[in-house]
């Protein structure tokens, strides 16, 4: 069926796609700036999103070497199959690093990619400098007894509901992304090649590459599982949380409302702090945003 066309716009840019094999299929990875000295950043999208999320990141930090994955079951990983969990993604970055000869890296996580280089530092703390926790990585507090789908829609709302909708084209599904809060009035080349790039075909049109059931398996995982409450316990690697003010729909409270009680309850943590201006989804996928990332992640260096 091809790709779709994302208009004047093109497809989302990284200097060098790859694949990497893994269990059950192969990861593709984007990378920007590989020859780039210096300790390269491990960059970890969210539970629905892919790789080119990072292309702002990728303009803010242009002297670092950047590896993305598109983790399993996202972009251009979508065939890749279960296990899913914060583990067997982990596993997966060990994967990646290891197929592009890095022995270690500063690990940035958005969202569920935050959880997902929470637990990558526990298991393979001697690969992980340090780790910058963007608006994720800590378990939200959900109504008890919620099953997982109502937990999925009660916390990502119409984003949910778009992954079992279809689309004849690009410019079908940027427009339906035009009214979500955090983009409207955003008139931005990467935002149309980053939304191009999200969807795959589909009998019936296009779709987006990652699957409800998909969402569900990780996204219990990470409020729920073992491994998480261990990582964030032990927190082997210096670690920093960078919030956003607001939350996926630009509402007021944010996913973090209180940062001192983050503070607080995890004790591990070397900073708490809030990225000025940002929603979940324009801390990285912004100038703005990508800048306090881009910030956050030197100092995180500096003191790994």
């Amino acid at each position: 069926m091809g790709e779709p066309r994302a208009g004047r716009s093109g497809r989302a840019v990284t200097d060098r796609t790859f694949d990497v094999a893994v269990a059950r299929g192969a990861l593709r990875v984007g990378e920007w700036h590989p020859d780039a000295d210096g300790l390269p950043w491990l960059l970890v999208h969210g539970v629905t999103a892919a790789h080119p999320a990072w292309a702002w990141l990728a303009r803010e930090a242009p002297g670092v070497r950047l590896i993305a994955p598109d983790l399993r079951g996202r972009g251009r990983s979508a065939d890749v199959g279960g296990p899913f969990g914060m583990a067997a993604h982990a596993d997966d970055l060990a994967k990646v690093l290891d197929a592009v000869g890095v022995e270690q890296a500063l690990v940035v996580g958005h969202s569920m990619g935050a959880f997902v280089s929470a637990v990558f530092a526990d298991r393979y703390p001697e690969r992980a400098a340090a780790v910058v926790l963007v608006d994720g990585g800590l378990p939200l507090d959900l109504p008890d007894g919620m099953p997982p789908r109502e937990a999925v829609r009660h916390v990502l709302g119409p984003t949910a509901a778009r992954l079992e909708m279809r689309f004849p084209d690009a410019v079908a599904y940027r427009d339906f992304w035009r009214s979500h809060p955090a983009f409207v009035g955003r008139e931005d080349p990467l935002l149309d090649a980053y939304f191009a790039y999200d969807l795959v075909g589909a009998d019936d049109g296009w779709r987006p590459a990652t699957t409800i059931e998909t969402v569900e398996a990780d996204s219990l995982d990470q409020n729920t599982g073992a491994d998480i409450a261990r990582a964030l316990a032990r927190m082997p690697r210096p670690t920093v949380l960078l919030a956003a003010e607001r939350g996926l729909r630009g509402e007021v409270p944010p996913l973090y409302p209180d940062l001192a009680r983050v503070r607080r309850d995890v004790p591990g943590l070397r900073d708490a702090r809030r990225a000025a201006g940002t929603d979940h989804y324009s801390i990285v996928m912004s100038v703005e945003g990508a800048r306090a990332v881009s910030a956050a992640a030197c100092e995180a260096a500096r003191i790994a």
